[in-house]
């Protein structure tokens, strides 16, 4: 698998995700890991104080670390996998760092392509994947593959890039430009897209009264991210596959999936991320 990965980096296929969430553990601190947990607990539904302990928790990409990080934390029993070599080695430093030697916390190499390997790992009362499933160049078989992985009752944690009219050709075409250019025509794409995003917040503080400094905080409290990464994650994250709000819900409600919660980016660029519920059998009746 490491040498089909490497492969596509070579052939200009897919972004080093693995090679920028490396540098991300750079600036990884207390602070970001405690909002990770926030995030975590508001999006299942956890209440403040909520914990995940015993819970089967599968990460499906998990690239940093950080979420598989946060879900220990919290108590659960974390299984990691990625396709990214890199990322698995990030995620496998966090266990290092933080829970090292951990029975209750498994770090591999896989794909969610790979039917056969999500089978072989049962299935888990949470599967989390953001972000990861559209970068894969088969979102809907990597979407069916995740969903097999939830125990019944189970829930499914996902978030999927916004489909957006005009926008999403024209970024899938800049995100193929950085991938298959050479290292200085990379750097000349992303310090241009940076660039353009810096202007960009920098009107918007103006035209809101806003302080520069004070929009940064709140972009770092945003599940314990950094800006700087995650803007080089979007303009090179190729593969790259979109879908609308209402797409998602149809595939799930057809198996059996009923949505708990919804957090949408509304028109613009970025994530909506869903959590599903699987269908619980229904008890079996009683003689009367």
């Amino acid at each position: 698998m490491t040498g089909a990965h490497a492969a596509e980096i070579e052939r200009g296929e897919r972004f080093e995700f693995g090679k920028n969430w490396s540098r991300f553990l750079h600036v990884l601190d207390e602070d970001r890991i405690a909002e990770a947990e926030r995030s975590l607990r508001e999006m299942l539904d956890l209440g403040a104080d909520g914990r995940l302990d015993g819970v089967r928790f599968l990460d499906i990409g998990s690239g940093s670390g950080l979420f598989s990080l946060a879900a220990r934390r919290l108590g659960a029993r974390v299984h990691s996998f990625d396709y990214d070599p890199h990322s698995v080695a990030c995620t496998r430093e966090l266990r290092r760092r933080y829970f090292a030697d951990d029975a209750a916390w498994t770090v591999e190499e896989g794909s969610v392509l790979d039917a056969d390997y999500v089978r072989s790992l049962g299935t888990f009362d949470v599967v989390y994947s953001w972000g990861v499933l559209h970068h894969t160049g088969q979102m809907w078989t990597a979407l069916a593959n995740a969903e097999s992985a939830v125990a019944p009752g189970g829930r499914l944690f996902v978030a999927i890039y916004n489909h957006q009219i005009y926008w999403s050709s024209f970024y899938k075409r800049l995100k193929r430009a950085y991938v298959s250019a050479p290292r200085p025509g990379k750097w000349l794409i992303a310090g241009g897209f940076i660039a353009g995003q810096v202007v960009k917040g920098g009107v918007k503080d103006v035209l809101t009264l806003t302080n520069p400094a004070r929009r940064y905080r709140l972009k770092r409290r945003e599940r314990g991210m950094s800006m700087l990464h995650d803007w080089i994650d979007w303009v090179g994250g190729y593969p790259f596959e979109v879908a609308k709000p209402e797409e998602i819900f149809a595939f799930f409600r057809g198996r059996g999936y009923e949505l708990r919660r919804l957090k949408t980016c509304g028109n613009g660029v970025g994530c909506n991320e869903f959590v599903f519920e699987r269908a619980s059998p229904a008890a079996p009746r009683g003689d009367r």
